[in-house]
This record gives structure tokens, sequence and C-alpha cells, in this order.
């Protein structure tokens, strides 16, 4: 199973979106940009880092994937776990890997994890539809030059007959100041006393929304009768996804003859009922995790069997 997928879906509805054993990929809300220098405009969006220390298993990734696969959250795990596997035998033998639409990931020479986005998603979902451009840069020199040939072109005649209207304006304006004047005179006077009656109104109002307030806080106080009974959590134990294979036998007495050796020699074996070819199956052992299985199946290989082989299965 590629969860790859599954970690982008979750980016663009979560700010932290764990991997267990991995890592962690956060995100943060960058604000619309604009480069000067070449006129570009960039809309918000949402910029992702990753933090190698936030291993912790928060759920989220394994409930997600349960649900859309319609599988048991002990074989999401199982999933993530053989997936995480992967990419750290990618990073031990090529030195990198890539996350589709998420990021690349590479070592540096002192072997610390390095990592770097990938910038064409965006995973703001306010954002959905709105792409980067560049607009051509606004040009005012024509408007400029159009306003200095305006104010050239204006005859004499124009000048002077506006002058009678200026002197009719300024006996106006002797009026209008006069009026004003007496406004000012009469705030000057009048505020005080709008001040004080506006202080008086307050201190009522105040008055009333504390009478208010108390009323509300006696009628919010009350007692729980029947309190809602404590709820009971039950973990269920995981699954064993993960068996070496020891052999399949068509004949039952030596499948459990096969059984009976493997326990002798310490492992915890077993027999797994007959499958559709008509075989009967014997394990070394199952495992629930698919790293703790790959290094059983080494050490068997070495000492006991070189054909042994993983079986990934919910049995």
């Amino acid at each position: 199973m590629n969860i790859e997928p599954y970690i982008a879906q979750l980016l663009y509805r979560y700010q932290c979106v764990t991997v267990p054993g991995f890592g962690a990929f956060l995100t943060e809300i960058q604000s619309a940009q604009l480069i000067e220098s070449s006129n570009s405009f960039f809309p918000p969006k949402k910029m992702i880092s990753f933090n190698a220390y936030l291993k912790n298993n928060d759920g989220l990734l394994a409930n997600h994937i349960a649900q859309t696969e319609k599988t048991s959250y002990e074989y999401a795990i199982s999933a993530i776990q053989y997936q995480v596997f992967n990419w750290k035998k990618a990073l031990q033998e090529n030195g990198l890997f890539s996350i589709k639409n998420v990021g690349n990931f590479s070592l540096n020479a002192d072997k610390n994890l390095i990592f770097t986005p990938y910038d064409q998603t965006n995973y703001l979902t306010n954002s959905f539809g709105l792409s980067a451009f560049v607009s051509p840069m606004v040009k005012r020199e024509l408007f400029e030059q159009k306003i200095e040939a305006l104010e050239e072109n204006i005859e004499e005649s124009e000048i002077i007959s506006l002058i009678p209207e200026r002197r009719r304006a300024n006996v106006y304006l002797k009026y209008a100041a006069i009026f004003v004047l007496g406004l000012g005179i009469t705030g000057a006077i009048g505020y005080p006393i709008y001040q004080q009656q506006i202080a008086n109104e307050t201190i009522i109002v105040q008055q009333s929304v504390q009478k208010q307030v108390q009323h509300k806080i006696q009628e919010a106080t009350f007692f729980i009768e029947n309190p809602i009974p404590a709820v009971t959590l039950t973990v269920k134990e995981s699954k064993m996804s993960y068996h070496i294979m020891a052999g399949a036998f068509r004949d039952e007495r030596n499948a459990q003859k096969a059984f009976e050796k493997l326990s002798e020699q310490g492992y915890k074996a077993r027999r797994i009922p007959q499958n559709k070819y008509g075989l009967f199956p014997v394990l070394y052992g199952s495992y629930a995790t698919f790293p703790e299985a790959e290094k059983a199946k080494q050490e068997i290989r070495k000492t006991d069997n070189p054909d042994a082989w993983i079986l990934v299965e919910s049995l």
C-alpha cells in the first residue's frame, strides 16, 4: 500500500501530519506576496516543513488510511511501518527519495536528513483556483505629458475673466468666516455641558449592565443531578500480520511433523488452515511489524532455511 497520497490529502485539512517512526510534516500559512522587481503576484499558500523529532503516533494518518481503504487500524499501522522501512532503505542505498506532491528527502555530508518542499502544490483551501501572475508595469508618463499640454494651452483671456469672480467670492468668504466664528463660540460654551451629560448617561448604562450580569450569573448557577457515566475504552491487541513461511505440505501428517520439529528447536511455530491449493502451511512464527519479521527472516536464512520468506496476511 502506498501511503503517500494520504499524506497529501491530510495536508489540505491539518497543520501537522505525523508519520509514526519517521517524522511530522508541518504547515504554516504565508500571506500573498508581491515581487516588485518582476511585477509578480503570488496568492496565500501553506508552506511545508519537516520535523524529524516528532515521531509518536497520533492516530491521524492510520485512522484516515483505515477509513479510506475500509481496513483495520492495525493493518494501516503495518502499512505505514512498511513504507517507512522502504524510505529508510532508499536513504541508505541511494541517499535520497521523494514523496509525490510533498517534497524530496536527501542526506547531506554529515548524514543529516534534508527536506526540500514541493512548491507547485498549494495546500491552502482558501486559495483554491488562485495562481501566480505577472502584471505589466503601469506607465504614467503619457498622462503627465497630456496635463502639461493642457496647462500650456490656457489662453490669457480666460485667466482675466476669472478675476471678477474671485472678488465676488471674497465677499462671500467674509460672511462665511463670521458664521464659523459664531459657531465656534457657541461650541466652546456648550461642549462642556454636552460632555457632562454623556458622562452621566454612561454611568447609568454601566450600572444597568452590571445588574443584568449579576442576574445572569445567578441564573447560570446549577447542579448536575445525573452525571454522565464514565466511558471505558478498550484497546485491541495488535494483530500479527507478518509471518515467516517454513513450508507448505500436501500431507497434513508431514505438516504436523514439521510443526513439532520447529517447536522443539525453540521457534514459536504455527500451523494455519489448509489453503485454496490444498496445502497445509507451517510458519516459523508471526510478527506485528515488518522490520521484526525481516530481521527474523535473515537469521533463519543463515541458520536453518535459506528459502524462508515473509507472508503478509491478517490471520
